[in-house]
């Protein structure tokens, strides 16, 4: 803008010097106008790149638990028609009532007592399942002889009923938690160990021959390319194992019953001595909702390998 070199002040501008300030194709609107006007907008609440994340978030959070909520409410109702038919209904208890009770165990700490023995059982047990699992799958799985001697035996200790070792065990180590864990490793370890050899078998030649070309071998060769690419099928092992773990932990406490170690299946076994029916459904109701948590993990897991597989979308 020229100055009047008179008083040093701006010279006023004229309608020809307008001509020179670059417009832009929505009127007569300069073109650095819309630019701090397009400035002005990202610095608005909820425009930035978090708020935006958040709301994302917030979307999948929403498409993920909508569909869980509306089938507890259909549960409920079936439950609730049941209830109101008259079915049993000396014994079998409304949902009402034992939603009460659950809320009334809670406020005690034997259930919460109860809920940490188990899953301390839990994650002891199933840990060790996944580490006697994996190795055994990783060397029956590139083993020629070893597979054809232990593969079908893997197979029949995974299709065997866990209930059945619990004689044995308890023969063995006698009733303590030792047994448990014994039957939980039994349970779970021929399914994980199955879901690596599974991923294994399937790992695509054309990356044995790509880590092959990059000298990869042995032990490098099962760290970088076939441990990588057997992942899902040992995440689909692992979730496999966890639900035989679960369920031989279940019936573990249930038939093993340690004194002064209140767990989930010593409530459950003292509420059917009682014939305390509305105690027994809501001891029930702990072990589903630990049930479906544990599930939720792994399908997160799951879900964030096919990710990265590029088999679902970033969204």
């Amino acid at each position: 803008m020229p100055a009047d070199e008179l008083t040093g002040k701006p010279a006023p501008v004229s309608a020809g010097d307008l001509g020179s300030v670059p417009l832009t194709d929505r009127g007569n609107v300069p073109a650095y106008a819309e630019k701090l006007a397009w400035l002005e907008s990202l610095e608005a609440p909820g425009s930035g790149p978090s708020d935006q994340r958040g709301r994302k978030l917030a979307k999948r959070a929403w498409a993920s638990l909508w569909p869980k909520a509306l089938a507890v409410i259909i549960v409920l109702a079936i439950w609730q028609v049941i209830h109101i038919s008259g079915w049993k209904k000396d014994i079998f208890p409304g949902p009402g009532g034992t939603l009460a009770n659950l809320g009334d165990q809670l406020k005690t700490g034997l259930l919460w007592h109860a809920i940490g023995t188990t899953l301390e059982r839990a994650v002891i047990g199933f840990g060790l399942a996944v580490l006697i699992g994996a190795v055994v799958g990783a060397l029956v799985s590139r083993i020629g002889p070893l597979r054809a001697a232990f593969g079908s035996l893997i197979t029949g200790l995974q299709t065997m009923p866990s209930i059945a070792w619990f004689p044995f065990a308890i023969i063995l180590f006698g009733i303590n938690t030792t047994a448990i864990l014994f039957v939980i490793v039994l349970g779970a370890a021929p399914s994980i160990a199955n879901g690596l050899i599974a991923g294994v078998d399937y790992t695509p030649p054309i990356l044995l021959r790509a880590g092959a070309t990059m000298g990869l071998r042995r032990l490098s060769l099962y760290r970088h390319v076939i441990l990588p690419a057997s992942l899902p099928a040992l995440v689909a092992g692992l979730r496999q194992g966890w639900a035989f773990a679960w369920r031989s932990l279940m019936a573990g406490e249930l038939l093993v019953i340690i004194a002064n170690q209140p767990s989930l299946g010593v409530l459950l076994s003292t509420d059917q001595d009682q014939a305390d029916m509305q105690s027994a459904t809501a001891i029930i109701i702990v072990i589903l909702i630990i049930g479906m948590l544990v599930h939720t993990l792994f399908s997160m897991a799951d879900r964030a390998i096919r990710r990265r597989w590029g088999l679902v979308g970033s969204s």
